[in-house]
């Protein structure tokens, strides 16, 4: 028994090890004095002053966190219009057309849905002139389309827990349809509508595969400079980089247990 038990915490050990040296390695190594990031010459917070002065870094993340916010902020919109169709109106024509359609962009590889998106918008441009090539707005309304899915299968699965009693209560009170959803439905889903839209973010910010098909001259995304520096080999800069998305998620997750601790309290 204590034998099993010992094997079990050193493969589980082991698997932590592999998923989180990596990242650990990239945190030391930011920290080097060396452009070489396989040689350690000393320690050094250089690195990181020479990533706030990088403009075509600065701009690559101010656009990705435009986009992302875009994103996430229509896909929740749609995503949630999407659920409460597919959680309230029950049978109707075209409904399994409808969720199909809705939950492509989670089964399709991601090749297929840039390389879709790419000729629909070349011929968008070919019939009404827009979009006038690729760009920002290409990016954007490419990442509401596959955030979309992920956004309408949180909220529905809050949608689908909530008793319709409430809402026919409501109705029976004098309450309009849209007037009984935003005073009584929203409050209750208002969590998976955060959790919808951190996903949708995080989705959005993280996604390079289908950027690379919508983006065009000008519109470089963080996923996408960080590919194209890669080219020419690591460089400490782009630890320094990763060392502050990894500080950075790592605040949000703590943030977000110490308030879900608080609140089961």
């Amino acid at each position: 028994m204590k034998i099993g038990r010992i094997a079990g915490v050193a493969v589980l050990g082991a698997g932590y090890l592999f998923l989180f040296a990596p990242i650990l390695s990239v945190i030391v190594f930011s920290f080097n004095e060396s452009r070489l990031v396989t040689v350690w010459s000393g320690f050094s917070t250089k690195w990181y002053g020479v990533l706030a002065r990088d403009s075509q870094v600065l701009d690559a993340v101010r656009l990705s966190l435009g986009i992302a916010a875009t994103a996430a902020t229509g896909a929740v919109l749609i995503g949630t219009l999407a659920a409460y169709a597919l959680a309230r109106f029950g049978r109707f024509r075209g409904r399994t057309l409808f969720s199909g359609m809705v939950a492509a962009p989670l089964v399709l590889p991601e090749v297929t849905t840039g390389l879709s998106l790419l000729l629909l918008f070349v011929l968008l441009e070919r019939l009404t002139g827009w979009p006038q090539g690729r760009g920002a707005v290409t990016i954007a309304v490419a990442h509401v389309t596959f955030a979309v899915a992920y956004a309408t299968v949180v909220i529905q699965s809050r949608l689908g827990s909530l008793d319709p009693a409430l809402e026919e209560a409501a109705a029976d009170l004098g309450a309009r349809p849209v007037a009984a959803f935003v005073a009584v439905v929203l409050p209750l889903i208002a969590p998976a509508l955060a959790a919808a839209w951190l996903l949708s973010f995080s989705l959005s910010l993280d996604d390079f595969v289908i950027t690379a098909f919508v983006t065009g001259p000008g519109a470089t995304t963080l996923p996408l400079f960080v590919f194209s520096s890669m080219k020419l080999g690591v460089s400490p800069e782009i630890n320094a980089l990763g060392s502050l998305i990894v500080g950075v998620a790592s605040i949000v997750a703590l943030g977000a247990t110490v308030l879900q601790r608080r609140s089961t309290r």
